[in-house]
Order: structure tokens, then C-alpha cells, then sequence
């Protein structure tokens, strides 16, 4: 019998641990780190290519994300609404890898809660700051 056609045993963590959302927020933590750092730079690079060029280049970045000819975009609000969000739940995130790099939150009950929390707080916030927003600019 060659070495390929072995039954081998699993690595005994992929038995004992179950998907939690716990897993899912450390996760989301990277990926909402690196999506952040890339929408971040292309934006940032945009607008000031935006401010460079010009007043008219610069009304072209801004319609994108606000009002454009009269008409709400709403392209530009659902991509500002998700990168706000995004924002929000890596902070929360962050702070919850804080905290349990003191030792604390290990607990499976109140890591879990901790881990759904961040959603929570991440949602909450978003609304709050799009409305704040939105109540200002009237």
C-alpha cells in the first residue's frame, strides 16, 4: 500500500473546536484590516490626485460619493455606509484582541458574547454616525 492511499488521521483541532463567532470576528478582524488599507490608500491617492487636478476633478470625486446633479448617489452611500461599518467592526475588534491580550475574556460563554458584541457595537455605531451625518448636512 503506498503512502497516498493511507487513511491519516485529522488534525485533532479540526475535531474538537466548532465555527463560533468568535472564530468569525478574529477573522473578519484581518480581512476588515486589509480591505481598509487597500480602499484606504486607493482613496486617499484619489483624492488628492482629485485636489491636485483641479476644482473640477475634485467636484467628479466628491459627486461620487454625495449628491451629484441634484440626485442622491446612492453607490456612494452604500460604499460609505460599508466602509464605516467595516471601520467600526475592526475597532471593536481590535479592542476585543486587546482585552484578551491581558489574559482576560478567554472564557467560552463570555468570549462569544464579547465576539458578538463587536457586531453590535460596529451596526450601532455606523447608524449612528451616518445619521449624525446626514442630520447635519440639512
Amino acid at each position: 500500500m503506498s503512502s497516498s492511499n493511507r487513511n491519516r488521521p485529522l488534525s485533532p483541532h479540526l475535531t474538537i473546536w466548532r465555527w463560533g463567532p468568535h472564530m468569525a470576528v478574529s477573522i473578519l478582524h484581518r480581512v476588515t484590516g486589509s480591505g481598509m488599507a487597500t480602499v484606504g490608500a486607493i482613496l486617499l491617492v484619489w483624492w488628492l490626485v482629485a485636489l491636485a487636478s483641479g476644482p473640477e476633478a475634485y467636484a467628479n470625486f466628491r459627486d461620487v460619493f454625495t449628491v451629484s446633479s441634484g440626485e442622491l448617489n446612492i453607490l456612494g452611500y452604500l460604499f460609505g455606509i460599508g466602509l464605516t461599518l467595516t471601520l467600526f467592526q475592526h475597532m471593536a475588534s481590535g479592542i476585543r484582541h486587546l482585552v484578551m491580550d491581558t489574559g482576560a475574556n478567554f472564557e467560552l460563554k463570555s468570549n462569544k458574547l464579547s465576539a458578538q458584541l463587536t457586531w453590535g457595537f460596529s451596526i450601532l455605531m455606523t447608524l449612528i454616525f451616518w445619521a449624525v451625518l446626514l442630520v447635519g448636512r440639512n
